[in-house]
């Protein structure tokens, strides 16, 4: 059975996953996906990520999890597999999209993360880790394909949800929100996330839940 927790921002949602993964987290092992954070970007945007990574891993670690980073792009194919095959869990960290499918797909971990996911392992992921549990992915005028050119227009996703999500909400990390949703936004069936929030799937449950 599937189960799926995607947040804007984990951190800020931690608390609630315990009572949605229905077991002892302690000790287990997770697998942390940075790969969507190689693109190029500002030093204030690298400082922000890097921020938001630090405090993933220590709300992972709160929670009893133990962490092995793995960076796809960067190992073989077998060396992914064994990873997320061994693996209690898996975290996919933010950043693009683009760039993050398109290594997914350059190595074949879309696939693995999939089958694990359909098997009901754990997946938790932050801003463009859970965007991608998409049918596909979104330009918006931040996240733009170039990052991701080797997908040569196919931005199909992991497609385990059939709407899209607006990260960050109330955040104001891009100006005004509801000028951005309306700009990028408006012709898409999509749901608002705060960095308070996450939508879980639990099965064919989907749910929005906020953190107090």
């Amino acid at each position: 059975m599937k189960r799926l927790f995607l947040a804007s921002y984990f951190a800020g949602v931690a608390s609630l996953l315990p009572n949605f993964a229905e077991e002892d987290l302690n000790r287990k092992r997770v697998i942390f996906i940075s790969t969507a954070g190689l693109h190029e970007m500002s030093e204030k945007d690298r400082e922000a990520l890097d921020y938001i990574n630090k405090t993933d891993k220590e709300a992972l670690q709160s929670l009893g999890f133990i962490i092995e980073e793995l960076e796809v792009s960067s190992v073989p194919y077998e060396v992914i597999e064994k990873s997320i095959s061994d693996a209690d869990g898996i975290f996919v960290c933010g950043g693009s999209t683009f760039l993050l499918m398109q290594e997914l797909k350059r190595k074949g971990a879309d696939k693995l993360i999939s089958q694990h996911i359909e098997k009901g392992k754990l997946y938790m992921g932050t801003s463009a880790g859970s965007l991608i549990a998409q049918k596909d992915i979104v330009a918006d005028g931040v996240d733009d394909p170039k990052f991701g050119p080797d997908l040569n227009g196919d931005y199909s996703a992991l497609g385990f949800i059939d709407f899209y999500l607006y990260v960050h909400y109330g955040s104001h990390y891009w100006g005004d929100d509801d000028e951005y949703i309306r700009k990028y936004y408006s012709k898409l069936d999509y749901k608002k996330l705060t960095d308070k929030q996450a939508v879980t799937i639990h099965g064919d449950k989907i749910e929005i839940v906020t953190a107090p």
